[in-house]
């Protein structure tokens, strides 16, 4: 009876390993949630004409954003190939594809709208822009991976709506949405998933 459970368990697992992406780490959402804070704190000083890496704004901004954008995937990266390794599964699969599809579409959607809001110079409404748009991404990823992404979406889509309505603090919204949120998603997926994988490995 033990061995027959024991075979349920472990072909379920096989057959959640192939439909959904398990190898999210909470440790990269820790990281880049305190990438996007510096982030956030180097902004800031960029706007009160305390720093500057360009000598113009707008370049200053894209070029911190963009560092801080290649700093989080590369640590997501770098954290989900480890803990794909622990587990002895693929990183790689066409779920994970699919996961990249659905994230993309939303995202570059955003992207190409906060480019346009630039030039039409409502720059105060790029950050709820990123916000939302990076929510539905999340929302749309996560019907293959944990609860929990989608969780984090809904949470930063709010933020979005509540920066749209509340102009004037873009940037701490920003912080908010990307940092805070993200290292406390981060410590909830470490405590919930990646604590009891390391047990059971």
């Amino acid at each position: 009876m033990d061995t027959n459970l024991d075979d349920i368990k472990h072909i379920r697992s096989m057959m959640e390993r192939s439909s959904k992406f398990l190898s999210i780490s909470g440790m990269s959402g820790v990281l880049a949630g305190t990438f996007a804070i510096i982030g956030a704190v180097l902004a800031h000083l960029v706007l009160d004409g305390k720093l500057t890496f360009t000598n113009d704004l707008l370049y200053d901004l894209i070029l911190i954003a963009g560092v801080v954008l290649v700093c989080a995937i590369t640590a997501g990266l770098a954290f989900s190939v480890r803990k794909a390794r622990k587990s002895n599964s693929k990183l790689w699969m066409p779920v994970t594809l699919q996961i990249a599809k659905d994230f993309c579409v939303p995202l570059g959607v955003g992207g190409i709208l906060c480019i346009i809001l630039i030039f039409k110079h409502a720059a105060f409404m790029v950050a709820p822009c990123m916000l939302i748009f990076y929510g539905l991404g999340l929302i749309a990823a996560g019907a293959r991976t944990f609860r929990d992404v989608k969780i984090l979406g809904a949470c930063e889509i709010l933020l979005g709506l509540a920066a749209a309505i509340v102009v004037g603090y873009d940037l701490i919204f920003w912080g908010i949405g990307f940092g805070v949120l993200h290292i406390v998603y981060g410590i909830l997926i470490h405590c919930k998933y990646d604590m009891k994988s390391e047990k059971n490995g």
